[in-house]
Order: structure tokens, then C-alpha cells, then sequence
């Protein structure tokens, strides 16, 4: 029987799905978010609870089968939150709980490709916030970056910034997906904001930041200006390593 599955987003209920796909023995038609998925007038959907003995079981299967960074690769697959993405992650586990070999590096299988281009996706956007990421000092002397990624990259960041920035109070906040990450000088924690202070283009309210914030915009703003040679200029190459959707993060850029 051809089932369209539901889940909650998260990996371990994800995994929950798998175990529940083999218990039951019936065919995945689709495995999707259930914020996600529009149940069809004909479709057989099952919204699969989070079950942790489910998932532990699923992922023990798999650290018999894959190496961490497969396991890693597969869960960044699904923070792309793109189409389809949970079908490829389980057409590879299927494929690594049906071979008696190591899988990963099969890539004549369209899963296991399409798994390692995905995760490859995830990688490049992670590296991006990390690097164009910038802090505003709010009057409360919290740090905080607002930011809109291709991909729900926030479960992937906090290690980077709590090690570089461990003396601070910080918020990196998904505006896109209404949440982020706050960190006290002693732990990260995420966080969902109620009323998150936000001016009519979706960016930190002016209102909310400390005086010297606009000082710091010039500064930066002065800096890149006088580093920046007119004649060495190649819009080109500098498009391909910052792209101009990652311009609003950047002061430089003029973002306000």
C-alpha cells in the first residue's frame, strides 16, 4: 500500500517515519513536514508520532551501516527543507539496510548522489553565515543578528559563534522560520520570539539598538571604503564569493 507520511520536522521523527515504513511493510509515497504537506482528496496520509525508542533503534541501524559524517549528511538533507528530500533520505537508508557494504560512496545510486549534493548545499550555506553574519548592540547590550538563510542552518551554527563569541550576550534569529539561538555566556539555548522588534523590511528596528550602533555602521562602512581599490575592482568574482542575496547582512552594502 502507497502511503503519503507526516512527521513534526524534526530527525528523530523522521527516523520514527522509517521505523514505522518497515514495521508496517507498506511503500512510501511521499514523506513530508506536516506543516508542509496538503493532504489530496484521494491521498492515504499517517501522521507518525515522534517515538525516541523508534528513532534510537532506527539510528542504531544506521551507525551499524554508515559512518557519522553519512548520518550527519543525511540530517542535513533534511534541514534543506526542500522537495522531496526526505524520500532520497530514505531511498539511502534503504539502500545501506539492504547491502551488505558501505554505501555512502555509491553515487551511481540516485539517492546516495542526491543526499551528498544536498548536504554539500547545507555545508556552503553554513559556511556563509558564518562569515556574513553581523551583530547589532541593542540597548540591551545583547548582540543580536537577524538572518534569512536558504536552508534551516540554525541547528548548525551555534557551536561556530558560541566559541567566538563566548564573552557575549548574543541572538542570531531565523526570520524566515521564527527562531534562532540565544546565548548568555554560559549556554546556547533556542529560543521563539513573540514579538520580535522588526521595521517594515523585515530588519532589526532601529529603535531597539544602542546609540553607538550608528557608529559602528560608519566605522565599518569607512573601513571598507578606503580598503576597497576602485581599479582591482571584479564585480564578477566578488558576486561569486558574496552573493547579492547575502548583501542585506553586510553594512558595507548600505543595508539600511
Amino acid at each position: 500500500m502507497k502511503i503519503d507520511y507526516r512527521y513534526d520536522g524534526t530527525f528523530p521523527g523522521l527516523l520514527s517515519v522509517i521505523f514505522e515504513i518497515y514495521a508496517s511493510k507498506n511503500q512510501p509515497r511521499s514523506i513530508e513536514k506536516l506543516y508542509k504537506s496538503a493532504k489530496g482528496l484521494f491521498s492515504n496520509t499517517v501522521y507518525v508520532q515522534t517515538e525516541e525508542n523508534h528513532s534510537k533503534r532506527v539510528l542504531a541501524g544506521l551507525e551499524r551501516k554508515l559512518s557519522a559524517i553519512a548520518i550527519k549528511n543525511l540530517y542535513k538533507s533534511m534541514l534543506t527543507e526542500l522537495q522531496g528530500a526526505e524520500m532520497h533520505i530514505y531511498g539511502m537508508i534503504k539502500h545501506a539496510f539492504g547491502s551488505a557494504k558501505n554505501i555512502e560512496t555509491d553515487y551511481r545510486n540516485q539517492h546516495v548522489s542526491e543526499i551528498n549534493k544536498l548536504a554539500r548545499k547545507v555545508n556552503k550555506e553554513v559556511h556563509r553565515m558564518h562569515a556574513f553574519v553581523r551583530f547589532q548592540k541593542t540597548v540591551d547590550n545583547i548582540y543580536v543578528a537577524t538572518i534569512t538563510p536558504d536552508f534551516d542552518v540554525i541547528p548548525l551554527i551555534g557551536t561556530h559563534f558560541e566559541h567566538r563569541y563566548k564573552d557575549q550576550d548574543w541572538l542570531i534569529y531565523d526570520i524566515k522560520r521564527d527562531y534562532g539561538l540565544y546565548h548568555d555566556q554560559e549556554k546556547v539555548t533556542v529560543v521563539q520570539l513573540d514579538n520580535m522588534p522588526l521595521d517594515s523590511k523585515r530588519r532589526l528596528s532601529r529603535s531597539v539598538l544602542s546609540e553607538k550602533e550608528d557608529t559602528f555602521e560608519m566605522l565599518w562602512k569607512q573601513y571598507y571604503q578606503s580598503t576597497n581599490i576602485p581599479e582591482r575592482k571584479n564585480l564578477k568574482l566578488h558576486l561569486q564569493h558574496v552573493p547579492k542575496r547575502y548583501w542585506k547582512y553586510l553594512p558595507e552594502k548600505d543595508r539600511f
